[in-house]
């Protein structure tokens, strides 16, 4: 069922609607369980759209599977979907940092309160017991499947994390993390929360997104949500911030990768170089300062100095 959990009026009669698409089994018992997945946070990035859409086409295949309650907002920063911005257009504000938010407040800020409000809501049926906010990365790296989550909700967050099929959960020290966040916001009110990652923005990876699908199911499988087949799930490398290195140009110039992503590389090994298209001179050759997995990679060229390269992790000097 389709429904408008958000509405604004606009300039020149045009509306602003925020919707949701609530599956339910046909007979509810009223022991069901919640899972939600968020989507369309910045309008740049296109990855969690074929995500909501795949997910909501399997559950309609063998809907008498379902068991629980799933909750899609596919779009709930639909003005800057349409833009294709990272930031609410007008405003310019980003609405990563902006929940709770306030009804009282302005498109934003009022928008993220009535987000965060649905979420919670037990006025028909259960609150939300894991929410999965889906991302794809900036412009400017490419990155491989990933879930991030703080390092003070490990007990909270990774039994729902290390079951969504990514190569890698990427835990962040919490001292480093603001509020404002809608995951912040939810670990804060007692729902489990995490973000995912993967590709690059303006861009859909069907096979990142097929394979966070399946671990979607998965955590319905674990949520009592699902009793249909499952497909086998990758375990994820665990990797804390002191395991993960960046890797950044010291040119100007274009880089061209000579590694891909999610591949290994060895301490030494060549993984690209910078280069002067005007005298078509090498203006710096890169070479990985440790062994590991090539976890992120530069997806756009040009770059200045101090632009992010890669990142690399695990392994040895």
């Amino acid at each position: 069922m389709i429904e408008t959990i958000a509405r604004v009026n606009l300039m020149v009669n045009e509306v602003l609607k925020i919707k949701k698409n609530r599956l339910t089994p046909d007979v509810l018992t009223g022991n069901e369980r919640r899972l939600s997945l968020v989507s369309g946070i910045y309008g740049d990035e296109l990855q969690g759209q074929f995500v909501c859409y795949e997910v909501i086409r399997r559950i309609k295949e063998n809907y008498r599977c379902l068991k629980g309650i799933v909750d899609i907002y596919p779009a709930i920063n639909p003005l800057a979907m349409e833009a294709k911005t990272r930031e609410i257009p007008g405003s310019e504000l980003d609405m990563n940092e902006l929940f709770p938010g306030a009804k009282s407040g302005a498109i934003g800020e009022y928008a993220a309160n009535c987000v965060i409000e649905d979420l919670l809501s037990s006025a028909d049926g259960p609150k939300t017991e894991f929410c999965l906010d889906i991302h794809g990365s900036n412009m400017y790296l490419n990155e491989i499947l990933q879930i991030r989550m703080n390092d003070d909700v490990i007990d909270q967050v990774m039994p729902y994390a290390s079951k969504l099929n990514t190569d890698m959960i990427w835990i962040h020290p919490s001292t480093q993390v603001k509020d404002g966040s809608l995951v912040y916001e939810l670990n804060q009110r007692g729902v489990a929360a995490c973000v995912t990652e993967s590709t690059s923005a303006y861009r859909i990876s069907q096979t990142y997104g097929n394979r966070l699908v399946d671990g979607i199911f998965a955590v319905m499988k674990f949520m009592d949500i699902w009793d249909g087949e499952v497909p086998h799930i990758k375990g994820p490398v665990v990797a804390y911030d002191s395991q993960v290195t960046y890797i950044n140009s010291e040119t100007s110039g274009i880089f061209i990768p000579n590694v891909k992503l999610n591949e290994r590389v060895d301490a030494g090994m060549k993984i690209g170089k910078v280069v002067d298209v005007l005298t078509g001179s090498d203006q710096e050759i890169v070479y990985a300062p440790k062994s590991g997995m090539v976890s992120g990679i530069r997806e756009y060229p040009s770059i200045e100095v101090g632009s992010l390269l890669a990142r690399i992790v695990g392994g040895e000097s």
